[in-house]
Parts: C-alpha cells; sequence; structure tokens
C-alpha cells in the first residue's frame, strides 16, 4: 500500500537564522537572577497566564516584559514557545485577539500560493510522519473497503491538499483486475487552501491520467455554507458508487455545535467507510477556565515545537513557517471570542481521539485496522529517526480507540476508521 511512488509534487528548501539569546533572566525590580532550566519558558507563561486569569495588573506587565527579553523566533524551542505564546498572552491581557488574528491571516493569505504551500507540506512529509501517518492508515482503510469495487467515489474533506492521493491512486492503478473509475469529491474548508487549488486540480488530474485510472475531480467550496447543511446533489453522489468519506485534520473546523449534524450528514450518504484523523489536543472541555485551557495549549504546542525542533535543521526556512502558523492557531485558541466576523473554517476547538469516538459511535461502528495497514504503518515509522511509534503496540484489529501515533511515548495524533 504506502511505498515510494510517482507524485505530482516536488520539494525543496532553506534559509538563515539568528543566534539565541541568552536563557538566564533577572528581575528588573532588583529580585533575584533566575537561573537556567529545562522548563523555563512554562515556567513563565503559565505563570502569566494565572495572572492574566487573576488580573492581577502588576504581575502582568513584569511578566510580559520578562517573557519579551527572554523570547525570540530564531532561538531554541523554550524561546519559539516564549515568543508565540507572548503574543497570545498580550491579546488577552488587551483584548486585542480578535484584531491580531485577522492581521495575522491577512499577513498569511498574501504570501500563500502553491508553490510555497508544496514545498511546506512535503519537506514536512519528509522529515516527519506527523502528516503521513494518517494518509497510510486512511488509505489503506479505503483500499481495503473499496476492495472488488470498480466505480468509487472519495468525499475529501480534509486539510491536506490532496498530497494524501498520489498514493492510492498508483494503488488502484496495479489492481491485478480492472482499474477502477475514481471520483475525487474535496470540500475546501481552509480560508488559505481555497487560494491554491485551481494549481492542484490540474496536477492531480494530469497524475491521474499518468497512472491510467480514470478520474473525475470536483472541488466545493464548504465556507459558503456550514458543513452539515450540504445535500448529496452538491456533493455529487450518483447511484451506484462505492462512498468513503475522508476527514484529516478538518472536522476541528467545524463548530463544536454543528459536529453531531456533520455525522449525521456522513451517515446520511451511506459510506462504506468514513476515516477520520485528529491531533490529539482538547481545546474544548477547558474552553470556559482560561489557565486549564492553556495549559492544554502550551502542553500540546510544546510537544510539536520540540517534534520541530529534532526533526528539521536549524537553517529550515520550513520549520520557521510551520511555527508561524501555529501562532495563528494558539492566537485564536486563547483569545478570539467566537464572533461571526471571525472565519469558522479556521475555528480551532480540537478534541482527543476518546471524544471523537463518543460522538462517531452514534452513527458509526469502529472499524479495527487490518494487521497490513497497521505493518504499513510501522514500515512507514521506520524511514524516519528514533523517536516515532504507535502509543500501544496494535496488532489487534479489534482496538477499540483507533490507532495513534506517538512522538516519544507522547500520543499526538490520532486515526481511526468507521462503518455504518
Amino acid at each position: 500500500m504506502e511505498r515510494t511512488h510517482l507524485s505530482p509534487y516536488t520539494n525543496h528548501p532553506q534559509t538563515t537564522t539568528k543566534q539565541p539569546i541568552s536563557h538566564t533572566y533577572s528581575d528588573p525590580g532588583g529580585g533575584e537572577t533566575v537561573p537556567d532550566n529545562d522548563k523555563w519558558a512554562s515556567n513563565l507563561l503559565l505563570e502569566c497566564a494565572q495572572s492574566i486569569s487573576y488580573k492581577d495588573s502588576g504581575k502582568i506587565n513584569h511578566l510580559l516584559w520578562m517573557l519579551n527579553e527572554l523570547s525570540s523566533p530564531y532561538g531554541d524551542c523554550d524561546q519559539k514557545l516564549a515568543y508565540y505564546f507572548l503574543q497570545a498572552l498580550f491579546c488577552k491581557a488587551t483584548e486585542s485577539g480578535n484584531r491580531c488574528y485577522k492581521s495575522l491571516i491577512s499577513v498569511a493569505d498574501k504570501s500563500h500560493c502553491f508553490d510555497s504551500a508544496r514545498k511546506l507540506i512535503l519537506k514536512f512529509q519528509e522529515v516527519s510522519p506527523w502528516t503521513t501517518f494518517g494518509h497510510v492508515a486512511s488509505n489503506g482503510a479505503i483500499l481495503e473497503a473499496f476492495d472488488g469495487e470498480n466505480k468509487l467515489h472519495i468525499i475529501d474533506i480534509s486539510n491536506t491538499l490532496c498530497t494524501q492521493w498520489p498514493t492510492l491512486l498508483e494503488a488502484l492503478a496495479t489492481r491485478s483486475n480492472d482499474t477502477p473509475s475514481l471520483k475525487l469529491t474535496v470540500v475546501v474548508t481552509s480560508t488559505m487552501a481555497r487560494s491554491v487549488m485551481k494549481e492542484i486540480t490540474q496536477r492531480m488530474e494530469k497524475f491521474a491520467r499518468l497512472m491510467g485510472v480514470p478520474f473525475e475531480f470536483n472541488l466545493i467550496n464548504g465556507s459558503n455554507k456550514r458543513l452539515w447543511q450540504l445535500t448529496k446533489e452538491e456533493l455529487n453522489v450518483q447511484e451506484g458508487e462505492a462512498i468513503a468519506v475522508n476527514c484529516i485534520g478538518a472536522l476541528r473546523r467545524v463548530e463544536v455545535e454543528d459536529r453531531g449534524d456533520v455525522i449525521r450528514l456522513f451517515s446520511s450518504l451511506n459510506p462504506r467507510i468514513v476515516t477520520v484523523v485528529e491531533e490529539e489536543a482538547d481545546f474544548t472541555s477547558s474552553r470556559s477556565d482560561f489557565v486549564k485551557c492553556f495549559e492544554e495549549c502550551l502542553r500540546y504546542y510544546t510537544l510539536y515545537f520540540e517534534m520541530l525542533e529534532e526533526s528539521f535543521t536549524p537553517t529550515s526556512n520550513e520549520r520557521l513557517m510551520l511555527e508561524r502558523e501555529c501562532s495563528r492557531g494558539i492566537v485564536r485558541v486563547l483569545t478570539c471570542d467566537d464572533e461571526q466576523n471571525i472565519d469558522s473554517g479556521d475555528c480551532e476547538r480540537r478534541e482527543k481521539g476518546n471524544q471523537w469516538c463518543e460522538r462517531l459511535k452514534e452513527h458509526f461502528s469502529l472499524v479495527g485496522f487490518s494487521d497490513d495497514v497497521v505493518d504499513d504503518v510501522k514500515a512507514l515509522l521506520k524511514r524516519y529517526r528514533t523517536g516515532w511509534s504507535l502509543a500501544h503496540d496494535q496488532t489487534d484489529s479489534n482496538a477499540d480507540s483507533g490507532m495513534m501515533l506517538a512522538w516519544k511515548d507522547e500520543p499526538v495524533v490520532w486515526a481511526s476508521a468507521w462503518k455504518p
């Protein structure tokens, strides 16, 4: 299933960075010098978040000053965490989150193009299985569900810019029996993804021709209405098609109150399989408690930043771009209210795998990944540096919670497959 393959995408990287600043800092009021330690950024950031919650303005200003002196987007992991979370803390303290977030999105939109997005995604996939893990697991489950079918239709609701599908197209092309036809309907929910889809459409159609797979590509702008309001007609669902619904990193962008309706929409399509991949973080249950939400946000992004630091070279431009992407998510989670003028397609209300399981089990049954798919995932992880594993030794096809990717034994990405 997953193997080295031709692709309509290619890659390339890099630039330079500044020297990191010292970790040692002192109290501007004349207090003691605080020595270097492994968690100085987390400690300071959490103390500042607590001060904001208590509305202790004197301590807030003092801690913001400290963080500003110590932070750098070009330093080590602690300095970068301090830099990006400082921005969110300042916005929270000054109630300027919505304005800051819109500004960050505007800047990102202006610099977003297909070429830079392609290089970023492919370099990330080259050095880390963070995204390819979900691709391999989902593709394996979809191909098994489609076995023996000749009229295939995948409804793709994801943020992968179609980098998931070249491997699947190649697998279909090498079937021992007749090559099936594939219709790919991509529902675009991200603001920035819309700007590059024309180029992606052309490349996917060209690649399908190269592989000899009868192929139809449909593009739907999912931001014009709420996702659950899409109809079978809009999704171009036809009689006799074997349907798969693929959701990778997209359901967290659905408003929490709409998630049950979205799952009911999937059920109404009578799919052969639904694949769901989400990152392992909970930004919903602690939404009303700023400090708890901050702790979970800091926990998740600390893992992510540490992974980037060990996966990329210090001078990687792609790493810096990924970290800047995180800054928007951090500001969105911690400082933005749910005003209508904030694009709902950029919602960041993440939930963990067990939370998604509870929702999905109302309409679907969890399908354990087969031994073949698990073996494919394990083979994938061996291509990367040490530190990656499955959260449990999941060789049991009846595992009741899907499959979990772990970074240094910490769960980071959850993958699952479901049938009606």
